[in-house]
């Protein structure tokens, strides 16, 4: 494996601090979290030179194997009396954990990114292109963040389409799972060293939904229901009860009921997988993983992505999830 980690004051000062990094860990999320760097360095080990220095808000860049794998910026540096430091970086959707206020109206989650991005002065990349409109959303000191997630759940719940949105090596973007696959398989005599498995419907698992809204014309509540009696002769009754937005039509509130029933009825399944590193592999990639114990063969999305580079050896640790 062929890496560089290169550290830029922002003055004109760029170091490549390969040589005395010893471990590097990269870890990134599907929904809600920044990705993060974390690596120790040994201060006087081939010391880059003497101005080199170490200090919060420096770009930090790491590139495998012509892979660009990580464009952010330094948020902590802890040392102690030996000569090691240990820092940590984020990507620029760290900045996505501030607070604020927004309104929007008949926007799609690109546009809800777009604005708070332009607002943030953060860089973007391909937003796609989310064919809902969200009638309206109206967030009170919330974090910018979970705004963009939110925008990101109800395209997925009114029209099925699911989206990542992520920092690519420091570009805003918002891509469809398929855009992301992955071409090998993790499996049986493929990469994989270890491997855990659940199956629940404790969570996230319902067999009767409904729906309501409160007609202000009327004065009278609106509800629609769906249920699979099947499920609930199986394992009982699992109830989801959620407000409507009020501008849907009968079309898209059937259209949501369906797209909750597909995605809420079933068992949730849980597997994490220990393999061999690839950095092609990050949270929102799907992967084919083939365990003949489990009688496994199938595409997962990957919902938490951690890589570790240490001694010569690259290992990563998926948690997984079927969509």
């Amino acid at each position: 494996m062929k890496h560089q980690l290169l550290l830029d004051n922002k003055q004109g000062q760029v170091w490549d601090i390969t040589g005395i990094v010893t471990d590097i860990t990269h870890k990134t999320s599907r929904i809600g979290k920044p990705a993060s760097l974390e690596f120790t360095l040994i201060r006087r080990k081939h010391n880059p030179g003497a101005s080199f220095t170490y200090e919060n808000g420096y770009v930090v860049r790491y590139v495998s194997d012509d892979i660009g794998v990580f464009y952010g910026y330094i948020f902590s540096v802890d040392s102690g009396k030996d000569e090691t430091v240990s820092i940590k970086a984020y990507d620029q959707t760290r900045y996505l954990t501030a607070n604020q206020t927004y309104q929007f109206l008949n926007a799609t989650a690109a546009d809800v990114i777009r604005r708070i991005a332009t607002d943030f002065q953060l860089k973007m990349g391909d937003l796609g292109k989310p064919e809902y409109v969200i009638p309206r959303m109206l967030f009170d000191n919330k974090k910018l963040i979970d705004m963009i997630c939110e925008a990101l759940d109800r395209t997925l719940i009114y029209s099925g389409k699911n989206y990542i949105f992520y920092d690519d090596f420091g570009q805003l973007v918002l891509r469809e799972p398929e855009q992301m696959p992955y071409g090998f398989v993790i499996g049986d005599g493929s990469l994989l060293t270890d491997y855990s498995h659940s199956r629940s419907i404790d969570d996230e698992t319902y067999n009767k939904i409904k729906l309501y809204r409160d007609n202000k014309e009327t004065g009278k509540r609106e509800t629609y229901v769906a249920q699979n009696s099947s499920s609930v002769r199986q394992w009982g009754l699992l109830f989801l009860y959620q407000k409507l937005d009020d501008d849907l039509n009968e079309g898209q509130i059937n259209e949501m009921l369906n797209t909750l029933m597909t995605l809420r009825n079933r068992e949730t399944q849980k597997l994490k997988v220990d393999a061999l590193g690839d950095f092609r592999v990050r949270a929102g990639t799907y992967v084919n993983i083939q365990i003949e114990d489990l009688q496994i063969n199938q595409y997962f999305l990957v919902d938490e992505c951690t890589h570790k580079v240490e001694g010569g050896m690259h290992t990563m640790s998926l948690d997984l999830k079927v969509v």
